[in-house]
């Protein structure tokens, strides 16, 4: 007995109960109903535990007393209280707990049958997945087993590729060598063509300027046996430098061109001058209007060929600039396409707008029946020489002059006829060649005193009732920049 009440003690069931019934006071309020019932049912238990401990040492002490000793106490207050405990009074109360402890049983036992099923239907879910996914896995294992398969042909094949194509990298390569070595050796041999051919551009200039002196000593001697020589002389006879090159082609030819084009003007001034002036002397008796109608189809020339290359250039630069590319600048090239296709030039059209100038100007008159067409060969041949002269670097223009002006010894020669003491140009018989405003080849004049109050009136072209107005006479010198020249040599002056 005295063990059963220090187990009992030592086990403090009395104190957790009390603090199990306190900690159950406190927290019954914000508890649910089955927190409540565990707590409760915990008490009953705990309290179930100590009962059964005490009836036990309520036993071991009877049997300590003897056979008949306790029965007095036994009957006086435990019979009387288990009496009471269980009377008919707590019985239906008690039936009425336990039929509702018993409902409350198997709703918990339905509930938890419930949710095993619940469990066991997700538990069934997840295996139907879990053998799902296993199958996923050996799928994808099986992928990457081909996989790998398939990654270790392809480094194979790409091994061998690799070796093949280093074999024919190094070929290449060798090859590449022999193709870089043939065309510095082509470099070298185009080098040394280059220079063949820069040479023989300049013994070609070198000839064509020693041409081009020999023509114009041929007309300076043709010249120089006629009655009434016209030419301006040469201080000392040098030959023609050579222009610097340039890599046009143009620029490299401009002092041969450029001879051959001075010597031109002068074969014109000695040739096709003296025929057309024969020509038109059939038809017109008075002189000075036949040298006058020469010399302002010399200027209406030179101004219209000037017109019709400027447009020509403006047609070629806008062409050339849309597909231009190269060392050469686009200048240079326009320039070029220009000396190469002089052919292209529209001569004929010029001619006729010469002839409508000649047509209006008030200072020349022709006879009814003939148009100035009959001197159409010195037009034309003026217009062509006067456009090449504006391929040149600088160009080649006239001189401007007007009746009465002064006369310039550096510009003209006085024709035979003319009056040697006066001091004003009455008309003009050809115009002088200018570059960069320095005289290359004089022009010729005729000088009289009284000339601005001697002129005739043009009865004969008023009768043909030709509308005249003044034509421009003016040409705008194209030059830039300046080149030494030699003064075209002349015949001695009178």
């Amino acid at each position: 007995m005295a063990d059963g009440l220090r187990r009992l003690i030592s086990a403090e069931s009395g104190r957790v109960l009390q603090e199990k019934l306190e900690s159950w006071y406190r927290d019954y309020e914000i508890n649910s109903c089955d927190q409540n019932l565990n707590r409760c049912c915990e008490v009953i238990e705990l309290n179930s535990q100590i009962q059964g401990q005490l009836f036990t040492i309520l036993n071991e002490t009877s049997r300590e007393g003897g056979h008949y000793a306790g029965v007095e106490t036994i009957k006086t207050r435990l019979l009387p209280w288990l009496g009471t405990c269980f009377s008919c009074a707590t019985s239906g109360r008690l039936s009425e707990t336990n039929l509702s402890l018993t409902q409350d049983s198997v709703e918990k036992e339905r509930q938890l049958r419930e949710l095993a099923s619940n469990q066991t239907f997700q538990l069934q879910e997840l295996q139907e997945e879990l053998t799902s996914t296993r199958l996923q896995l050996s799928h994808v294992q099986q992928d990457l087993a081909k996989t790998q398969l398939a990654l270790e042909d392809t480094k194979t094949k790409s091994a061998t590729t690799l070796s093949a194509a280093e074999d024919e990298i190094v070929q290449l390569k060798a090859v590449l060598k022999a193709s870089r070595a043939q065309e510095k050796d082509a470099l070298r041999k185009l080098d040394r063509l280059n220079d063949y051919e820069q040479q023989i551009q300049i013994l070609r200039d070198e000839i064509s300027i020693l041409d081009a002196q020999k023509s114009v000593l041929q007309s300076r001697l043709a010249r120089s046996r006629s009655p009434s020589p016209r030419r301006m002389e040469s201080k000392s006879p040098s030959p023609l430098p050579l222009r610097s090159c340039s890599p046009g082609r143009a620029r490299r030819t401009n002092a041969s061109r450029r001879a051959c084009l001075v010597a031109r003007f002068g074969d014109i001034y000695a040739q096709e001058r003296l025929d057309a002036e024969n020509l038109l002397r059939t038809y017109i008796s008075d002189m000075e209007m036949v040298q006058r109608i020469i010399y302002i189809a010399a200027v209406e020339s030179f101004h219209a060929a000037k017109m019709a290359y400027r447009q020509f250039k403006i047609r070629v630069r806008e062409t050339l600039s849309l597909g231009h590319s190269g060392p050469e600048s686009l200048e240079d090239t326009v320039l070029d396409y220009i000396v190469r296709h002089e052919d292209l030039y529209d001569v004929q059209g010029s001619v006729n707008e010469v002839i409508r100038s000649m047509n209006i100007n008030p200072k020349i008159s022709f006879p009814p029946e003939i148009d100035f067409i009959v001197i159409s060969t010195l037009i034309r041949e003026l217009c062509r020489v006067a456009f090449s002269m504006q391929t040149l670097v600088p160009p080649l223009d006239i001189a401007f002059g007007t009746d009465g002006e002064l006369f310039s010894e550096t510009k003209y020669h006085r024709s035979f006829d003319s009056d040697f003491t006066a001091v004003l140009v009455a008309y003009h018989v050809w115009p002088a060649l200018m570059e960069n405003d320095i005289v290359i080849v004089k022009g010729e004049a005729v000088t009289k005193r009284g000339a601005l109050w001697s002129r005739r009136s043009r009865s004969r072209s008023r009768n043909r009732n030709r509308s005249r107005s003044t034509s421009p006479l003016l040409s705008r010198h194209l030059s830039r920049s300046r080149s030494p020249s030699p003064l075209r040599s002349g015949s001695p002056r009178r």
